[in-house]
């Protein structure tokens, strides 16, 4: 871990830092955590807005994108719709950035934020699909990225208008990649070459009439055509379209009016952009649970850790009360509740399995066996461990010298006087991880008690179907005192590992934790043409957060024919769910594509169409319309659009199931 001064007017902001960095370092890997190593940047106020714009890094590709964005940041800042308080990249080792005007609380809170970040992008395996192997250089990366394109911008032979047309059409599709693979398993689907119009070859060679009408007959042409037709037929739909227009994508040349190759440099560039949204992919999949991980472990270091100042400790959690209460879906309350609520109910079926095997208590009158008030309170923290501070090391040394939960090592260099040891800003640094998770328990925290208590009966018969040495306690009290305290931070390091959000919330989004903190789902009426309130039923809520995360949120499009209608036309498909397209935008992005493609493109979808009398009707009866689905296909040739009705075989190639968002790899949950 380092810290980098990166201007003159920001070292003194640095080294008012450097403790902070160290300490948190330390004290993230007490907890647990195995970042990356973090590289900190002091930046001002502007840096920090560019900085956002190119999505954490200093240099991107010459684009209008990155401007619109810094002036929408600037004005958001201006306006206070929201102040950037850091960002940081995925990248080995992760750079960080700090805005120096923030007030030392800020900077502490944005420092333990990025550990857990960073702890999140080395460990979770989403993030790995970028690289096999684990090792890269993302803003190494970038940079090569931005100045080959800037390369293109430059050059006499290139208009810059061309490659800013080039660039803006792939951007409509950068989300259009099979962001569950690796950009080298979705490189490997390689399909048969789109076949070319044989008659065109043979009018261009010098064969004579005789030798064409004897060896190239009708019906030989027709079979060969027939067979490259057959050959050239996707399987079945190809998620990475980026990689398929790489591959058969031609440009349409406003000279020749007909579709020419690609040029050298608009291949170049698609490779780029393409292994960008890639690299990409991962952030965006786990966005609840990658906030929601930083959020918790910052609220475990700077409140309950005191890593926040006695004089530093209301400005933090005035500040974190605005992240965490901002309006709409907010990825880091969801997620920071959800990993409270993983650990919580971990650790209560780690105590709930110590109790069922206490003599005479089972899963049928485990509530009436059970004294929860006894419980409570032989779960709470052995004194020594939770009053640890530096005049209380005699109490650590008291106890056994082998117990797990004392970093002894620390412990003996505190006996001996060691000055170096800051044990009253820092006393964790007596613990051990088993020491820490004794001392945060989640379940004797005052918000969490009554927990325990609300077990259900089918989640205790569940434990106890395979429990066979159920009589291994003779009393509650030994049954308590064996409960391993780590269990809960352990099970959340092994989910940060595999999940990604869709994943995550369909396995633990639970009726318990959408009825216990209040979730509802609303959706637009028809009827009364405004948002409101459609359900709080847990089924309900679930539902429309899996659809929110599904392919980032985005329609989900695939490529379906390179050569439909045996004319060389692109046929897309919307993997329908239930989801409508907006129309506007799908026949703005049908341009772009065209530009890639270089002849006519096609898009299947499924629209909704209300009739006006039966939403006059069902706004009376305070009911909502009932739609008529249709299926369509729209063509787009380059001058103008057409809509067709869609053939009921291709129709049911683009209707997904009912819930579509099992995106999980099977070889790894």
């Amino acid at each position: 871990m380092s810290f980098r001064r990166h201007r003159r007017d920001a070292q003194r902001e640095a080294a008012q830092l450097d403790e902070p960095v160290r300490e948190a370092g330390e004290l993230a890997r007490k907890l647990g955590l195995d970042p990356y190593p973090v590289n900190y940047w002091v930046v001002n106020y502007d840096e920090m807005n560019q900085l956002i714009a190119y999505g954490g890094f200093q240099e991107r590709y010459p684009h209008w994108r990155w401007g619109m964005t810094y002036d929408r940041q600037r004005k958001s800042d201006q306006f206070g719709m929201g102040k950037a308080f850091e960002i940081v990249n995925n990248d080995d080792p992760a750079n960080a950035f700090l805005q120096e005007s923030n007030s030392l609380a800020d900077q502490k809170a944005v420092i333990t934020h990025v550990e857990a970040h960073s702890d999140f992008f080395k460990n979770n395996q989403w993030f790995r699909l970028f690289s096999d192997d684990g090792q890269f250089a993302a803003a190494a990366m970038l940079e090569q990225h931005a100045q080959a394109i800037e390369r293109y911008v430059q050059n006499p032979d290139v208009s810059r208008d061309e490659v800013e047309k080039f660039i803006d059409a792939v951007l409509c599709l950068e989300d259009t990649i099979d962001q569950h693979r690796s950009i080298r398993e979705a490189a490997a689907d390689t399909d048969s070459r789109i076949p070319e119009d044989i008659r065109a070859q043979l009018d261009s060679l010098d064969i004579s009439d005789d030798v064409r009408r004897e060896v190239f007959d009708e019906e030989w042409l027709e079979g060969v055509e027939e067979a490259e037709r057959e050959a050239a037929k996707l399987t079945k739909p190809r998620k990475d379209v980026l990689a398929y227009i790489r591959e058969h994508g031609m440009r349409y040349d406003d000279e020749t009016e007909k579709a020419e190759e690609m040029e050298p440099w608009q291949k170049d560039v698609l490779d780029m952009l393409r292994e960008e949204s890639y690299y990409f992919a991962a952030q965006k999949m786990t966005k609840v649970m990658n906030e929601g991980w930083a959020a918790y472990w910052e609220s475990l270091m700077m409140g309950d850790e005191h890593f926040a100042g006695t004089d530093e400790f209301i400005t933090y959690a005035d500040h974190q009360a605005r992240v965490l209460g901002s309006p709409g879906l907010n990825p880091y309350k969801l997620g920071k509740e959800l990993w409270e609520y993983i650990e919580n109910t971990t650790n209560r079926a780690a105590v709930a399995d110590k109790l069922l095997r206490v003599k005479g208590i089972t899963w049928r009158n485990f509530h009436d066996m059970v004294d929860f008030e006894e419980v409570q309170q032989l779960l709470r923290t052995d004194p020594a461990i939770d009053g640890i501070h530096a005049d209380a090391v005699d109490d650590l040394a008291d106890l056994s010298e082998d117990d797990p939960r004392v970093d002894h090592e620390v412990l003996d260099r505190a006996l001996s006087g060691d000055d170096t040891l800051d044990l009253e800003r820092y006393p964790w640094k007596l613990l051990t991880y088993e020491g820490l998770a004794e001392r945060h328990y989640s379940l004797i925290k005052p918000q969490n008690r009554g927990f325990l208590r609300r077990i259900r009966r089918s989640e205790l018969e569940q434990l106890s179907r395979y429990m066979f040495d159920d009589d291994q306690y003779d009393s509650i009290e030994e049954a308590v005192a064996d409960v391993d305290k780590t269990t809960g931070w352990d099970r959340m390091r092994e989910i940060r590992e595999s999940h990604n959000d869709v994943t995550f919330l369909d396995a633990f989004l639970t009726e318990e934790f959408v009825r216990d903190n209040h979730y509802f789902a609303y959706e637009y009426s028809r009827s009364s043409q405004q948002f409101r309130v459609s359900s709080s039923e847990y089924e309900d809520v679930k539902k429309k957060l899996l659809f929110q995360f599904t392919n980032f949120g985005k329609p989900t499009i695939a490529v379906y024919d390179g050569n439909f209608d045996n004319r060389g036309e692109l046929l897309l498909g919307h993997q329908y769910n239930g989801v409508i397209l907006d129309k506007k935008q799908a026949k703005g992005v049908l341009e772009r594509v065209y530009h890639l493609w270089g002849r006519p493109v096609n898009l299947m979808t499924i629209i909704k169409e209300f009739d006006d009398h039966e939403i006059e009707v069902a706004r009376r009866r305070g009911r909502e319309p009932t739609p008529v689905e249709r299926a369509i296909r729209i063509r787009y040739d380059g001058d103008e659009f057409e809509e067709h009705d869609l053939d009921s075989d291709l129709e049911e190639r683009i209707a997904a199931s009912d819930i579509d968002y099992d995106t999980k790899p099977d070889d790894w949950l």
